[in-house]
Order: structure tokens, then sequence, then C-alpha cells
């Protein structure tokens, strides 16, 4: 029996490594998936080639500049005003927050500081562009795990800011409104009550949000634990904004350096989460949104009287220097270099967007990912592509 039983065992561990030999043969060396530059899922025309073993990414590679238009080089052969034209497009969903750290770094080299009524008005409308930004973040972020509903809800509610932004400034998606000294006009009669009401649909939108989204099960099974970014991480890869708050970093522009804006004249907090993961940029977002509302309603009550224009010659001739003004926007920390030589228009203009930093992160986020999960991965980044390809 000894002898049978010892043979039967043989038997079944060569049977064993002639399924293992099997199995080696037919191994593959994996499959490259290109995700993009036309998927909707990649937020613009972004290329991600991946690299798979199975349906784990062994490394994926984000190729950048589908869809650059040299704002860097046509701001140097415009005039200072004109510029604004051309930037408001760069991060197009919070278009105004775009403008203000060129004006601002174009007002340090001239020695001009704005009206504090004119920063007031200033500060509002950079955090109207903030709310009319991440509340289509918040509601797309569930179309990315098949949750149709929040999106609708986002657009719904985002048109009243939007409807607010163009009444005061004449431009519903490009606004062009900020001035070298202050702002092209003043605010409308209404305009603040009316703004005031808008922020309590705001407000409600982001309770939806808290029931549809946070509270959602597999929402949370989807994010929870998913494309985790330690600080130090984050910190290595030059991330900012929410996507580094939510890894437990406590830095905020608005708080540390609020240059030239108001941010200093009302109470806020600053959110972080200690998690890194999609869940946790996700929440850091939300609560920003309603931190947001906070801040406008300060400011509405609290605009001080006189001009919105400091003296500006007719003829913008800047000093020759150079100057860099960093703010804390929508998408991150955005930042510009200006060089002039005493013209009419930039020498140099240097552009330290916020989703290219963020987006250099990807190749390390997504090494060891799962298929499914690259996208909420992407999207809880949060990228503008007009933001990357500068």
């Amino acid at each position: 029996m000894t002898a049978i039983s010892d043979r039967r065992q043989l038997a079944y561990i060569a049977a064993q490594a002639a399924d293992a030999r099997v199995n080696i043969e037919l191994e593959a060396e994996g499959m490259t998936l290109n995700i993009g530059p036309q998927h909707p899922a990649t937020h613009g025309t972004l290329r991600i080639v991946a690299r798979l073993d199975g349906e784990q990414v062994v490394e994926a590679n984000p190729i950048m500049g589908y869809m650059h238009r040299g704002y860097e080089k046509l701001a140097e052969v415009r005039t200072y005003p004109q510029v604004t034209a051309l930037i408001n497009r760069i991060d197009w969903l919070g278009s105004f927050a775009n403008e203000v750290p060129f004006i601002l770094a174009s007002e340090q080299l001239m020695g001009i500081e704005a009206p504090e009524r004119a920063q007031h008005i200033r500060t509002i409308l950079f955090e109207m562009a903030r709310i009319a930004n991440v509340t289509l973040f918040l509601g797309d972020m569930g179309v990315q795990l098949g949750a149709v509903t929040p999106i609708f809800y986002a657009f719904r509610d985002r048109e009243h800011i939007l409807n607010q932004i163009e009444s005061a400034t004449g431009g519903r998606f490009h606004p062009n409104f900020d001035r070298i000294g202050g702002l092209k006009d003043d605010l409308p009669a209404g305009w603040i009550d009316e703004t005031k009401r808008s922020l309590k649909e705001i407000r409600k939108f982001c309770d939806q949000m808290e029931d549809l989204i946070i509270g959602n099960e597999i929402f949370q099974a989807r994010t929870r634990n998913i494309g985790v970014i330690p600080a130090d991480i984050a910190l290595s890869y030059g991330m900012s904004g929410a996507n580094l708050r939510a890894s437990g970093v406590d830095w905020d522009l608005r708080r540390d350096s609020p240059v030239g804006l108001a941010y200093d004249k009302v109470d806020w907090k600053v959110w972080t989460h200690t998690d890194g993961d999609s869940f946790a940029r996700y929440w850091v977002r939300l609560q920003e949104t309603r931190e947001s509302c906070k801040i406008v309603e300060q400011l509405l009550d609290t605009i001080p009287s006189g001009p919105i224009m400091a003296k500006v010659p007719r003829i913008i001739k800047v000093p020759a220097g150079e100057a860099f003004i960093e703010t804390e926007n929508p998408l991150g920390v955005m930042g510009y270099y200006v060089v002039s030589q005493g013209g009419l228009e930039p020498f140099r203009v240097k552009i330290r967007s916020a989703s290219f930093s963020n987006m250099s992160i990807s190749p390390w986020l997504l090494k060891g990912a799962y298929v499914p999960d690259v996208i909420t991965i992407l999207a809880s980044l949060y990228f503008i592509l007009g933001d990357i390809d500068r």
C-alpha cells in the first residue's frame, strides 16, 4: 500500500510540474493599452500609455501636448491689457482666477496697488470661479463610476454662479474683467443680494453630493485606499491645491500668502485629510466648496466704498524688471513669472500651472493599479488639459 501511495504522489507531482511548464509557456509579455487621447474619461486630449500584466498596470506614461496652444509665447506679442483675454482660457472652468496672478505680477512691476474695493471684488469673483470649477468636478466624479445623476445636479446649480459672473463681468465663461490697477466695472445694482441667493443653492448642492456620493457605499468601495499619495511623495512631485491637502499637508496660499487679495479679512478654514486616497481628494474639495461660499458671503457684507481703479496711465508701459506671483487657484497653485524690458508687452512670460505639476505623479501613482481604478484615480487628481498644455 505504501508503494502504491508513493507512486500516486509522484504521479501527482509530475502532473503539477507539467501544468506549471504549460503555464510558463503560455505567459504573454503583457499588453499595451492606450487610454486616450480622445477617451472621455481623460478630461481632454490626454493620452496614457499603460503596459498591463493582466488587469494590473505595470507602467503608465502620460503623453501630453496634443492641445498645446502656446499661451506663454502668445503673451509675449500682446500688450499687457490684451493678455488677460488669452490666459483666462488656460483653466477654462475657473477662468477669472487665471487672470489674477498675471495682473498682480504686472501691478508689482509697475508699483501699483488696486483700491481696497477692487481687491474685495477680485476675491469674490476669484472664489466664485473656484465654485463654478469645483462644482463640476463634484458631479463629474460620480460619472467616472457610472453614477449619472450627480452631474445633472452640478450643471443645474453651477448655472446660478455663472449667471452672477456674467451679470458682473459681461463674460459668462471668459470674463476678461481684471485690469492692471483694478477692475473693468463696478458691481451692478442688486448683484450682492442675488449672489447670496445663488450661494444658498450651492450649499444645498453640497449637501446633496454628501448624500448621493459621499454616503454611497459603491463610491466608497471604489475610492477608499485607491490611489493613495503619501504626504512626502506629494511634496516631492510638486503637487498643490486640494490634491496636496488631501494627503495631510496643511498649505494654502489664500491663508499663508494672500498677496493682493482680501482673504485675510474673513474667517474661514483650510481643510485637510490624512488618507491621501481618491476619496480624500473628493472630500476635501467638497468641504472647500462650502468654505468658498463662506468666504464670498462674508466679503459681500464687507465690501468697502471707493474707487475700483487706481491711477494708471492710459497706455500701459511696464518698467523693466521681473516679478513672480503665485495664487491658490481652483486646481492648485498657479504662478506667473513676468519679465519686462520696459515695453508695451512682456518680454518673457512663464506660467507654472497646477495641473501640469499634479499630473507629474501619475506614472508613480498608476503603477500597480488595476485598470478599472485608473479612471477614478485620474478623475480624483482633477486636471484641465488647457492647464497642462499651456
